[in-house]
C-alpha cells in the first residue's frame, strides 16, 4: 500500500470525534487542514507530537489551518487524551482503520523483531480546495510541529 502524495485529491471521510459527533473532512472546505495520523493516544511519542501541535495553535490559526488527529483508538479514549494534555484540536476515531487505509498509512510495521499492522506516523496538509498540498513523513515526534510550521512559513 502506498501513501497518498501531494497533488491528489484528499479522500473525504466522516469519523466520530472525542464527543461522539460526526466530523467530515468536507466540513472544512475553504480552510487548510492538517490531518495527522498517530498510532495511539497517551503514549509517549504521540503525547509529545500532540502537545507540539497544541502549542503552535495561534500560528496554525494565522495560516488558516485546522488540525485533525486520527488514530484507531476508541472514541471513549479520546476525551481522556484531550483533557490530560489540554489539547485544543479535534481527535477522530478510525477503529476499523478504513481512513488509514484510504490514505495509505495502515502498513506492516516492524518493532523489536515483531511484525504487525499499524499506523505509520504521517501528516497530510490539505489545501482549501481539498487537495493534498504536502505530506510530512520524515520527522521526529518532538519536531513535528516545527516541521509543519516551517513548511507553512516558507510557503505562505
Amino acid at each position: 500500500m502506498t501513501t497518498l502524495q501531494a497533488g491528489v485529491a484528499a479522500p473525504d471521510f466522516t469519523l466520530l470525534n472525542q464527543d461522539g459527533k460526526s466530523v467530515s473532512l468536507s466540513d472544512f472546505s475553504g480552510k487548510k487542514v492538517l490531518v495527522y495520523f498517530y498510532p495511539k493516544a497517551m503514549t509517549p511519542g504521540c503525547t509529545v507530537q500532540a502537545q507540539g501541535l497544541r502549542d503552535i495553535k495561534a500560528e496554525l490559526d494565522a495560516h488558516n489551518v485546522v488540525v485533525l488527529g486520527i488514530s484507531i483508538d476508541a472514541v471513549k479514549r479520546l476525551p481522556k487524551f484531550i483533557e490530560r494534555d489540554n489539547l485544543n484540536f479535534t481527535l477522530l476515531s478510525d477503529e476499523d482503520h478504513a481512513v488509514c487505509e484510504k490514505y495509505g498509512v495502515w502498513q506492516l510495521k516492524k518493532f523489536m523483531g515483531r511484525e504487525n499492522m499499524g499506523i505509520v506516523r504521517t501528516s497530510f496538509l490539505i489545501d482549501e480546495q481539498g487537495n493534498i498540498e504536502h505530506v510530512f513523513n520524515k520527522f521526529k515526534t518532538k519536531d513535528h510541529d516545527q516541521v509543519v510550521l516551517n513548511y507553512l512559513n516558507d510557503n505562505a
